[in-house]
């Protein structure tokens, strides 16, 4: 697919083109070098004015009829280990904006798994980042949120701009027991155990929900909702989605593929001809769901309860209470799974996983493709994470990993990292930053999966990848799992 031309940014916080002819492009980035350059030139800019929109109300439930639910933290617990690039602000682009050129050198690529030595104490029951993001939280044992990395829009919602080394508690939430959290590109949602919802960071395209469109937020805010408790959040690039105690599935930020699923890819004509985007600045329900026949005949699918959601760059997964698994979004490379790579503006049923026993029990993107796990155990994959290779067109199995019980899994720009029984295997294509974890003077890359000899002996609760690095919550319960964990190098970046 030819390297799109980096777009602007208009005063309403909408995009807009110079008409052209010729096939609409993804704002993707084919090669590490491109990612955020749309961003580095935002930064130069003007912050966007304010836009509310008009007509759209947020969600309202009364309080009588209101669930009162308190979610739990995630079972899981142990020592978190990072490898990958930690140059944050250099990471997918040439070089360092101006702005942060006194960081250029700071961080280095970690090819081998380490322990951040100011963690020593600290029980981790969550990891979150994002195939687009460059900042990483980490939810402790007892509900803390904590931040870290690129921090040009305030994405780590300590209330400045400024890129942090190490994780650091977001003191704006140390009241709340936050259970889940998510990263966009630039923006963050975190869930509180009552079912609200804080988000944090950019906001020229409506994504943190809030009703306006702002450069962006430097600290935590309530997304503008009032409807039933949420269960779970996801970001996209650009655009996040949050899920009711219901199964109701709710949208908000750019429009520009269909990602948010309300049947419309948001594009008007503006003044002089100019392309713009009609942003969703607050929750909006995600109302149909479709089945679409071999010869496009659409079909309503009814009864959809959504128990899990992921997004990639510009997609969008769910899971629902009958196992069922829809795709929409930008359709380029085949990652929705419907054999074409046409854009879907609603949610649209993956054929293969909707037959007796064969359902879906977990759901996974990257950043241009997508994962599934079904009720056997198997691993499916489609889209692509290499661009110069051929894309795979709809949900095929993982030969590779037949015969693994995938515990976790995670997908950065085109490396991918598993957590299966008592391994953890990785691969990915040239060029990488050490996300793959094999070590000094080992192989850079691999197109095979291989295990990740650096964590033998080492338990990976749950692993997580942003764009070029990877996360790993390491299980310490006995004195063994310990002893493992204390051979593993220390990482304690300098202070800026």
């Amino acid at each position: 697919m030819p390297r799109k031309k980096v777009t602007e940014v208009s005063g309403n916080g909408g995009i807009k083109r110079k008409r052209a002819g010729g096939k609409k492009k993804e704002r993707e980035f084919s090669s590490d070098d491109e990612f955020d350059d749309y961003e580095e030139q935002e930064n130069t800019k003007k912050p966007g004015k304010p836009a509310t929109k008009s007509g759209l109300q947020p969600v309202t439930v009364a309080d009588d009829i209101k669930e009162k639910i308190k979610l739990d933290l995630p079972k899981v617990k142990g020592q978190l280990l990072i490898f990958g690039a930690t140059n944050w602000d250099l990471i997918g682009r040439k070089e360092v904006p101006k702005a942060q050129v006194a960081f250029r050198n700071l961080g280095q690529n970690l090819w081998g798994p380490h322990r951040y030595g100011s963690l020593s104490d600290v029980q981790v029951s969550s990891v979150v980042s994002g195939p687009c993001a460059a900042h990483s939280l980490l939810i402790t044992t007892e509900g803390k949120l904590w931040s870290w990395g690129r921090n040009e829009k305030g994405q780590l919602g300590h209330g400045d701009t400024k890129r942090l080394e190490a994780p650091k508690l977001i003191e704006a939430l140390a009241d709340e027991v936050v259970v889940a959290a998510a990263c966009g590109r630039n923006h963050t949602l975190a869930l509180t155990e009552g079912g609200t919802a804080y988000s944090f960071g950019e906001n020229k395209l409506g994504q943190l929900g809030q009703g306006n469109q702002t450069d962006a937020v430097l600290s935590p805010a309530l997304i503008q909702y009032n409807g039933q408790p949420l269960v779970k959040v996801a970001c996209g690039a650009e655009f996040s989605m949050v899920v009711d105690c219901k199964g109701n599935l709710y949208s908000f930020g750019c429009p520009e593929y269909g990602q948010l699923g309300h049947n419309s890819d948001g594009k008007f004509i503006a003044r002089a001809q100019r392309i713009e985007f009609d942003c969703e600045t607050i929750a909006r329900r995600v109302a149909i769901f479709i089945e679409k026949s071999k010869d496009g005949q659409v079909t309503p699918v009814p009864n959809v309860v959504v128990r899990d959601v992921a997004c990639g760059g510009n997609h969008t997964l769910i899971l629902d209470s009958q196992k069922r698994v829809f795709s929409w979004g930008f359709g380029g490379y085949g990652r929705l799974g419907h054999t074409e790579q046409k854009d879907e503006m609603v949610p649209r049923l993956v054929k293969l996983f909707d037959f007796p026993g064969r359902g879906a029990s977990q759901i996974y993107t990257g950043y241009q493709c997508s994962f599934a796990v079904n009720e056997m155990g198997g691993l499916f994959f489609w889209g692509v994470t290499n661009t110069s290779r051929e894309s795979t067109m709809y949900p095929k199995a993982v030969q590779d990993l037949c015969g693994w019980k995938v515990r976790s899994l995670a997908c950065g720009k085109s490396s991918i990292v598993i957590a299966a029984d008592d391994s953890t295997i990785s691969w990915g294509p040239s060029p990488t930053f050490g996300e793959l974890g094999y070590g000094d003077n080992k192989a850079k890359s691999s197109t095979t999966a291989q295990e990740v000899k650096t964590l033998d002996g080492v338990y990976t609760e749950q692993v997580v990848m942003g764009y070029a690095h990877c996360l790993v919550i390491a299980r310490q319960d006995t004195p063994q799992e310990q002893e493992t964990l204390k051979k593993l190098p220390e990482y304690n970046p300098g202070p800026l």
